[in-house]
């Protein structure tokens, strides 16, 4: 039986990758696409590339216009989907690509975002690792309600947890600088973002401790057993459409040696199909995972500063953003976790 989907803010960046990777999906038929100032508009005027969706116009996002439908992914700025969720029925599964329903802290919430807090939700990062050895995908299973994590979270996430639960790593210490794509942030006009200003140049953004996606990231060291975590965070904007390259750091617990330190995260990951253990010595770039529900990781030890070395790399709107809704989505479905998503990237 094909289920049906309606998707909430399908002009953007987020909801076009879910528009592309549902179109290759065997299960799912999305009927409704949704926006705001491209309301009226046919989708393929704002998705050139997505010719299979020819038929399909964009109308308003009212909860109306959303319901009647066996899945909802609401793919809105932060803030903006808690209301419209809160009036959709229960039996309908919804997943959320905004920060509206990620944090467990309302704390949290309004130090680093503001505005009403909606509550938190079934969190859509199969792969993280708890501190009993379970994994996030239990908690996914049956689920109606699913919070799609943030793309730099699961890059730092992935790249930390499977240390801090093996004890091989320190988690009071730790870094992330990450070079990012402006994809992440959406298709707005800022200046900021435009071509003459981002091409020739990395430029960093929410610099000294304010990132939103910090909370996010402690919560989920938090879920390994870090329960008084630290970790200085810097996001970097460079001149590539999409991609995250993460390269997290932490102090080394006391007589771990390499063998020890990789062996945390490849017995971790061993049986993951989406995030994979690069051999010792090799590093991933972004574009190996282009177009992929990938993370790709690359392990070293630091000796002098006595430092593990962890290299991330993963699409932002795929295994960042619309992957792991639809991997997400599977699991809440009962349907095979990898259906539909391409392990495969795109070259050159």
């Amino acid at each position: 039986m094909t289920l049906s989907v309606a998707i909430a803010g399908a002009s953007g960046y987020a909801g076009g990758e879910v528009l592309r990777l549902m179109a290759a999906h065997p299960e799912l038929e999305v009927r409704t696409v949704t926006a705001h100032s491209n309301a009226g508009q046919p989708l393929i005027d704002v998705h050139p590339h997505l010719r299979s969706y020819a038929d399909l116009e964009l109308r308003e996002t009212t909860a109306e216009t959303l319901a009647g439908h066996d899945i909802v992914v609401l793919a809105l700025p932060h803030g903006a989907s808690g209301a419209i969720a809160a009036e959709l029925p229960d039996d309908v599964l919804v997943l959320d690509c905004g920060a509206d329903h990620r944090l467990t802290s309302e704390a949290a919430w309004q130090r680093f975002y503001g505005g009403e807090y909606h509550g938190a939700w079934a969190y859509g990062l199969p792969e993280l690792i708890h501190v009993d050895g379970t994994r996030q995908r239990e908690k996914l299973v049956g689920a109606r309600r699913v919070a799609v994590p943030g793309c730099n979270v699961t890059a730092v996430s992935l790249g930390l947890v499977p240390g801090i639960r093996a004890g091989v790593i320190e988690a009071h210490d730790t870094t992330a600088a990450l070079a990012v794509g402006p994809s992440g942030a959406g298709r707005t006009l800022r200046t900021d973002l435009l071509a003459s200003e981002l091409l020739g140049s990395a430029a960093p953004y929410a610099v000294g401790g304010v990132h939103r996606h910090i909370p996010e990231i402690l919560q989920n060291v938090a879920l390994a057993g870090a329960a008084d975590a630290s970790i200085s965070f810097t996001p970097v904007l460079v001149p590539m459409a999409r991609g995250i390259l993460a390269t997290v750091t932490a102090r080394l617990a006391p007589g771990v040696d390499e063998a020890g330190l990789r062996a945390a995260w490849v017995d971790a990951y061993a049986d993951e199909p989406f995030v994979h253990v690069l051999p010792a010595g090799r590093f991933p770039t972004t574009a190996s995972a282009v177009g992929a529900n990938t993370a790709l990781i690359g392990l070293a030890l630091d000796a002098d500063a006595q430092r593990a070395v962890i290299v991330v790399a993963l699409d932002n709107l795929v295994k960042g953003t619309a992957g792991a809704a639809v991997q997400s989505l599977n699991l809440a479905l009962g349907l095979p976790e990898t259906l539909g998503l391409p392990v495969n990237g795109v070259a050159p």
